[in-house]
């Protein structure tokens, strides 16, 4: 911290996906679409008690009591079946951890803050530069904060309270379609038609591969030629119509997105997961095929930027580019790419899938292999506390879909070969603003704020300094107007040298041929100096003699 600014963290290269993710649409009879709700609603069962029971407040821990539940599910279905059920629930119950956690750090800090503006005197405006806190503008506010202060330090109280005792909340089937359920007029929907919205989203439906086995999975296999079948519990064996318990289904499968991939990993008998969902708005089955791929080193970030970056600069309804060379200097002009963030999730994240497709086929035609975006994380910055009184902003900040934007991205850029480096946001849009979007500016193209972020953007991912040089001093005295202040440090790389020197003479005491040697600073010292010019082939027949008389001829004394 300097100057009351906080300090910049430097960029780095993010790494790729880890795991792949395809799915489709299953065409199913009638009485496949009755036995897979059968099987569903049946291992879903088993899915909540055992769920219930990991949940509950003292339960044992670890790979002993993990084996137990295992056992127990193993008499009722299989043990591949119990296997899926018991790691599904504990990846529930350790996201369920995670959030508790992650609320009680975000309770503490909303405390601290508040607390620290409640000790300051009332102040309706405060000072940006400092970043010191402020007083509340109102009495009437500080009391209304005072009171929410008290209702944060409770939930803090309970929070910790479940933490401490081991106990976790957790809803199977979303605690959105629970809410919803009060809430059926203002949605639209009868109870029927919650409840089977309900039975769905409890169904389990989910394997996990092994390597090894037959097509990469032993519970639910689907062979290259797109047959579907399913291990059925032990319950369920009078359904099967296939040897060894199974049961083949009548759809075909078949992955129009990476199924050369998926079918090389079946044909070696690699681990595929797999699940079976219904879409109850949609009256659909679906297939999703998952699997892990191998993490590849990220370069450095030096051989990422030898050829320049396109930086990205994401805004409430566009995406803002520019393309930088090596030297931080934009190359051509800004691209904007459009989207709405209006809506459900599926049409934002519709919206934000076409708006990187377009971003990467531009830096695949401008022959750029690296994106320079920031590092973009509201979660903790949604409070009136940090934005003040705005609720349109902080409504605007809310909307970012800044998780999915960061998931997309790197997904889409590592299937297309594209690096993506992450920047901090600190001051990049007010830097740029004050230092690129005036000079980038001209009579036919109007440059907006989110176009000279983008600069400043790229700049900071390729390791320049975000401002630009101010102009020299003026021309008559350079001590007059002192020296520049926006200059570079020495430790910077790839600093700014001498400025060249325009053709022609500067002042009328200088000749042209001094331009070459305008980067020398000791050419200032005019007398006995060695980078003062050579007479040029016209000038050797005429020299200026001490005593101010003209002597013309080849050689000295020569009248």
């Amino acid at each position: 911290m300097a100057g009351g600014l906080r300090a910049v963290a430097p960029p780095f290269v993010a790494p790729g996906p880890a795991a792949v993710s395809i799915r489709t649409r299953l065409r199913v009879s009638s009485m496949d679409a009755e036995l897979l709700t059968e099987v569903g609603g049946f291992l879903g069962s088993l899915a909540g008690g055992d769920l219930a029971v990991r949940s509950r407040p003292g339960a044992p821990s670890g790979s002993a009591a993990w084996a137990e539940r295992k056992r127990t599910l193993t008499e009722s279905s299989s043990a591949r079946w119990a296997g899926s059920i018991t790691r599904a629930t504990e990846d529930q119950w350790a996201l369920a951890r995670r959030n508790q956690a992650a609320e009680m750090a975000w309770l503490r800090s909303q405390i601290v803050r508040i607390e620290a503006r409640l000790a300051c005197p009332l102040a309706p405006r405060g000072d940006r530069r400092t970043g010191a806190p402020r007083g509340y503008a109102t009495k009437a506010e500080w009391h209304a904060k005072s009171r929410r202060l008290a209702a944060l330090r409770d939930r803090l109280a309970a929070v910790r309270d479940d933490w401490e005792a081991g106990k976790v909340w957790v809803v199977r089937g979303g605690r959105r379609l629970v809410h919803l359920r009060h809430h059926l007029d203002d949605a639209g929907l009868s109870r029927e038609q919650w409840a089977e919205r309900w039975r769905a989203a409890r169904m389990f439906l989910a394997a996990d591969g092994e390597s090894g086995k037959r097509c990469g999975n032993e519970t639910i296999r689907v062979t290259g030629a797109g047959e579907l079948s399913l291990r059925l519990p032990s319950r369920l064996a009078h359904l099967a119509n296939a040897s060894h318990c199974r049961y083949v289904l009548d759809a075909s499968v078949a992955f129009s997105h990476r199924s050369e991939e998926w079918q090389d990993r079946i044909a070696a008998h690699r681990a595929v997961a797999y699940r079976i969902h219904f879409d109850v708005p949609r009256g659909r089955w679906y297939l999703t095929a998952s699997w892990k791929r191998a993490q590849m080193p990220s370069p450095p970030i030096e051989a990422a930027t030898a050829r320049g970056v396109v930086a990205v600069d994401m805004n409430a309804d566009h995406l803002a580019a520019w393309q930088l060379d090596r030297h931080g200097n934009p190359v051509g002009g800004p691209r904007r790419y459009a989207y709405d963030l209006s809506g459900g999730g599926r049409h934002r994240d519709a919206q934000i899938r076409h708006a990187l497709t377009r971003l990467l086929h531009h830096v695949r035609l401008r022959g750029v292999t690296t994106i320079a975006v920031e590092d973009l994380d509201f979660a903790d910055a949604k409070s009136r506390e940090h934005h003040g009184r705005s609720r349109t902003f902080r409504a605007l900040v809310s909307r970012f879909p800044t998780a999915a934007f960061r998931a997309r991205l790197v997904s889409m850029a590592a299937e297309q070969g594209v690096t993506v480096i992450a920047v901090d946001p600190a001051y990049t849009s007010r830097w740029g603003a004050q230092h690129w979007q005036r000079p980038l500016t001209t009579p036919g193209r109007r440059i907006t704020r989110h176009d000279a972020a983008a600069v400043a953007i790229g700049r900071r991912a390729l390791g320049v300094p975000i401002r630009r040089r101010t102009a020299p001093p003026p021309h008559d005295r350079s001590d007059r107007a002192g020296h520049r202040t926006d200059q570079a440090g020495p430790a910077t790389r790839r600093r700014e040298g001498p400025r060249p020197r325009p053709p022609g003479p500067r002042t009328r005491s200088v000749s042209p041929a001094r331009g070459a040697k305008a980067g020398d600073q000791r050419a200032q010292h005019h007398s006995g100096h060695a980078a003062e010019h050579a007479l040029g082939p016209q000038e050797e027949g005429c020299t200026l003699a001490r005593t101010g008389i003209w002597v013309c001829g080849s050689g000295p004394g020569t009248m």
